[in-house]
């Protein structure tokens, strides 16, 4: 019968220990530095996939209480603060569903007026230029949609499509008016994206009203400074719908293998 050695109960303490400081800085890095995200939703398709996986800076923007699980720190405001750049796609908690991470493009700074006429964006008044390119096709169903190139004020450009062309139902809004201190998001799929174009309830407008009470928006509506918790930075995982736990074949089959390591832009 084989003596246990006496080098065997250090060799699992220093075993216990390493797993114990792994997960230590592991809880670290996903708290205060980078937190993985997954994308649940077509609501930023082109640039964002249903089964895509990427990381969040939580250091971009500073702290807020929505940079901690759970809000364990009862922050006021944002500490270190620093402002997003409009272009940049954000993940951030609304305000009518504050336990829920959404993720879209910031549009409208504060101060700005949004509004969008027959599928064309307006930032102060001034039309967004919009690129027609190739459809895009969804490999995931096959459904090609009408797609744009658009570039916002400040030369940032970016890919949107319009699945009902300029006919859907939030491609002609109010005038949106972007109080300060907050922020305006839009899906990249601008016919199928739950964003700060949604009225709350039966809002009467017309393409003159100007919407500058956030009473007057639906969940989403004009989110806060405190609400942001992040820029997304870069996929890392992405698996496309014949993805089966049950089928060890497809954990590798359904890999979207161009898309590992490419930056969220």
């Amino acid at each position: 019968m084989a003596r246990k050695t006496e080098t065997e109960p250090s060799q699992i303490l220093e075993t216990v220990k390493t797993i114990f400081w792994a997960a230590v800085i592991a809880v670290v890095i996903r708290t205060f530095a980078y937190e993985p995200f997954s994308i649940p939703s077509g609501s930023m398709i082109p640039t964002l996939l249903i089964g895509d996986y990427l990381f969040v800076s939580k250091t971009a923007y500073g702290y807020s209480r929505f940079s901690f699980p759970w809000g364990v720190v009862p922050l006021e405001g944002r500490v270190w603060a620093d402002e997003p750049e409009r272009g940049d796609v954000i993940v951030f908690r609304p305000p009518g569903e504050p336990q829920t991470d959404f993720i879209k493009r910031l549009i409208g700074l504060p101060g700005d007026t949004v509004q969008v006429k027959e599928g064309l964006l307006y930032i102060n008044g001034e039309p967004v230029k919009r690129e027609r390119i190739e459809d895009f096709v969804n490999l995931d169903n096959g459904i090609a949609s009408p797609q744009y190139v658009e570039t916002l004020p400040g030369g940032v450009s970016h890919h949107i499509i319009e699945t009902r062309g300029d006919q859907g139902e939030l491609d002609n809004t109010p005038i949106y008016v972007v109080p300060q201190g907050h922020y305006f998001m839009m899906g990249d799929n601008r016919d199928s994206s739950s964003d700060s174009r949604v009225l709350a309830g039966l809002v009467p407008f017309d393409m003159n009203t100007r919407i500058t009470d956030p009473a007057q928006l639906g969940n989403v509506g004009f989110v806060p400074a405190e609400n942001l918790i992040g820029p997304a930075k870069v996929l890392f995982w992405s698996y496309d719908n014949t993805l089966k736990l049950t089928n060890p074949i497809t954990w590798v089959t359904a890999l979207r293998w161009r898309r590992l390591g490419d930056l969220v832009e």
